[in-house]
């Protein structure tokens, strides 16, 4: 187990890094429903422009091994995950006890192959971790994961199943200390809850906060017994803008990076704090917003990259597009190449678009604020805390023996894993979106909900996991921890 956080030569920020990419040609047929704000196919708009730049020959494309029952149970409930396979558009009204029960209808509706998209993306997050573990790349990418609102037991804010708190699970594995950060206009909350009590994940947060979904993330949570302090909280206003939101990202991340020293990071990359989000208020640009990326890349430390929200989806194509490009190293023109999507991003046909004049209503004294308490709770911080050396539990075998398919080859142009892939899903039937509707259905803020703290048994079993991974046996077909143990760390 990895107790530092150099697992990379110290290089420039310049130097190239071997970076592994995980796409699904099916993942931007799957459909939210009609006038709903999250669309798959913003993953299959972002694949069409990395081929069309050039960026695919410089990475390994992979194409993720789905996520199997025992792999999500590993952080959702067995009957939770049950549901989700079972569930479908014809039979949802024989199971409305169950809907209310798991959250799933509204915000998060019942679609046609509603499990083998939450197998997918959550595979492809899995399939990251491993290749980081396995030392075969440095930065892992899966722009369709990055789904934070989840939680064990329910959906929530158009996620269905935990991606990222599976692929920590899979980092703990080989590394003592994970970082999650998470630049979504939204709070991190799913990922906070399920690590609140352990000083083996930090996560910190910068959101949105203040009659905004989903509520939570106030400066004052800071954790919970031995995760006191390892939960970081930024909450910011409306308007932000690169100049401001730098002036706390970097000093507070780098400080983290300090005290804290991961053996990997996680970076949640949702574009919904772009300016001009259907669902956003913030006024970051595209570069602004990739700086996060190309900060946390200068620290030489294995990187996941995940996706996330973003709900104008032609400027989400863009943001992950250019990041893509910071995380191989290599400028990406703003002159965008003619390809089967080029009329989304008319008139001006160009990957980087202009903010918005809006109100920055983030002082420059609440920003001093923020930043001055936050670095005040990490000077409390122990020093890279260290867990007791145990031996290593098995990987998961995502992405690795069973990925037999054309996923583990450098990509080809005349692979399947070109970006104008039409074929039909079996054996789930799959509505196609190619359109962008207009700007109805949902409403842009969802409403809060009560955030269940160190009383939710769900956040104590999660951190048992978190904390106990390394002891866990091989042949465990279902990697859970013993219900009676759960109470422990409520005391």
């Amino acid at each position: 187990m990895d107790s530092g956080s150099n697992s990379l030569p110290s290089a420039p920020d310049g130097v190239k890094r071997k970076v592994c990419y995980f796409y699904d040609p099916e993942v931007g047929n799957y459909y939210y429903g009609q006038g709903h704000p999250m669309k798959p196919h913003r993953i299959r708009m972002t694949h069409a422009l990395l081929a069309h730049y050039g960026l695919l020959q410089h990475m390994q494309v992979h194409k993720p091994f789905p996520a199997r029952d025992r792999d999500l149970c590993r952080f959702h409930a067995d009957d939770y995950v049950a549901f989700l396979r079972s569930i479908t558009p014809e039979t949802q009204q024989d199971h409305l006890r169950q809907l209310k029960r798991f959250n799933v209808g509204e915000d998060c509706p019942v679609f046609d192959g509603l499990y083998s998209f939450c197998q997918t993306y959550a595979g492809g997050s899995v399939g990251g971790a491993v290749k980081l573990n396995h030392d075969q790349c440095d930065i892992a990418v899966n722009w369709a994961g990055g789904l934070h609102h989840a939680k064990k037991c329910e959906a929530s804010g158009f996620c269905y199943v935990n991606d990222i708190v599976l692929a920590i699970l899979e980092l703990l594995k080989q590394h003592e200390r994970v970082l999650y950060v998470d630049i979504d206009i939204h709070h991190g909350d799913g990922v906070e809850e399920a690590f609140y009590t352990t000083d083996r994940v930090m996560t910190v947060s910068f959101h949105k906060f203040g009659d905004y979904f989903p509520g939570t993330g106030d400066v004052r949570d800071i954790g919970y017994g031995k995760g006191k302090y390892y939960s970081l909280n930024v909450p910011l206003d409306d308007g932000i803008d690169d100049e401001s939101y730098h002036f706390l990202f970097k000093p507070i991340i780098g400080k983290v990076m300090e005290v804290f020293r991961p053996g990997a990071v996680v970076l949640q990359c949702g574009a919904d704090s772009l300016s001009g989000d259907r669902l956003g208020c913030f006024n970051l640009s595209i570069r602004g917003h990739a700086e996060c990326v190309r900060y946390m890349r200068s620290f030489n430390v294995p990187l996941l990259l995940l996706g996330g929200g973003g709900y104008t989806i032609r400027n989400v194509a863009r943001c992950w597009c250019y990041e893509t490009g910071v995380a191989l190293g290599i400028e990406v023109d703003d002159k965008m190449p003619q390809h089967e999507y080029y009329e989304y991003f008319g008139p001006d046909y160009t990957l980087h678009v202009a903010p918005s004049n809006m109100e920055n209503k983030n002082s420059r004294h609440l920003l001093e604020e923020i930043q001055s308490k936050l670095l005040e709770n990490l000077s409390r911080l122990q020093h890279a805390p260290s867990v007791q050396f145990q031996e290593r539990p098995p990987d998961s075998d995502l992405g690795e023996a069973e990925e037999d398919h054309d996923g583990d080859e450098t990509w080809d142009p005349d692979s399947d894993m070109d970006v104008d892939v039409e074929r039909e899903l079996v054996p789930s039937k799959v509505k196609k979106e190619i359109v962008e509707p207009q700007l109805n259905g949902l409403d842009d803020q969802r409403r809060s909900r009560e955030h269940l703290r160190v009383s939710d048994t769900a956040v104590a079993e999660t951190c048992m996991k978190a904390l106990d991974i390394s002891s866990q046996k091989a042949d465990e077909d279902n990697v859970k921890v013993e219900q009676n143990t759960v109470n422990d760390l409520t005391k």
